[in-house]
């Protein structure tokens, strides 16, 4: 740990074990990626799969953005759930329930045809269990296309807030509503393409919630 990677504003909402990681990782597919082109900042939104304690990024071999990380430039990968809105007495005591996650490191190119497509399949997994059981898998065109990246996850912190906002100040109002508005991401009914016959269960069922993230912590 060095004090880039340690939580400057609020420093008892911040965690650096690697299971408080993983569980913010493991509840989404986006990160947002960040790294210095030419002097300029630039960020851009990937999905990702996480590899042990490795992240996984692809895309296009005319990628701008995976074709300047493949030089091993610095790489700043940040995950961000917001869980609620918390609505204070003051409008200065408002805030969000969250959590979040940034990762320093560098990326590395994944060359071989066999790692990438088992990496393809590790990605779909990743997002919908049990979907490569039946879908094709890539071909040698379709992996020749694709860079696909491997950032290992050494530098990381946590950070986190929940709760309520906290007890009434003596000058506000004691009658406005004070509380939590939850946020959360669902999933709807599958909207079939083609009918095969019946949807899979694994389709049907699909679900962000905790059997799913277990399934991707083993």
């Amino acid at each position: 740990m060095t004090e880039r990677h340690i939580v400057q504003r609020k420093r008892n909402r911040g965690q650096y074990d690697f299971e408080a990681l993983c569980a913010v990782l493991d509840d989404t597919i986006v990160c947002h990626v960040g790294f210095v082109q030419d002097g300029e900042p630039v960020v851009i939104p990937m999905l990702y799969a996480r590899d042990g304690r490795d992240l996984l990024l692809h895309g296009s071999v005319a990628s701008r953005l995976l074709g300047e990380l493949a030089k091993g430039i610095p790489v700043c990968v940040t995950v961000t759930h917001i869980d609620g809105l918390v609505l204070a007495a003051s409008v200065f005591d408002h805030s969000v329930n969250y959590r979040s996650a940034v990762i320093f490191g560098k990326a590395h190119e994944i060359e071989d045809p066999d790692e990438k497509a088992r990496i393809f399949d590790h990605m779909v997994e990743y997002m919908i269990p049990g979907r490569t059981k039946e879908a094709r898998p890539a071909n040698h065109k379709e992996t020749a296309a694709t860079t696909v990246l491997r950032l290992s996850i050494d530098s990381f912190s946590v950070k986190q807030r929940k709760g309520p906002a906290g007890p009434v100040d003596a000058g506000d109002p004691k009658n406005v509503w004070t509380g939590v508005i939850s946020l959360s991401t669902h999933c709807g009914p599958p909207q079939t393409e083609q009918d095969p016959g019946q949807v899979p269960d694994y389709i049907s069922d699909y679900r962000l919630d905790a059997d799913r993230l277990n399934r991707r912590k083993s």
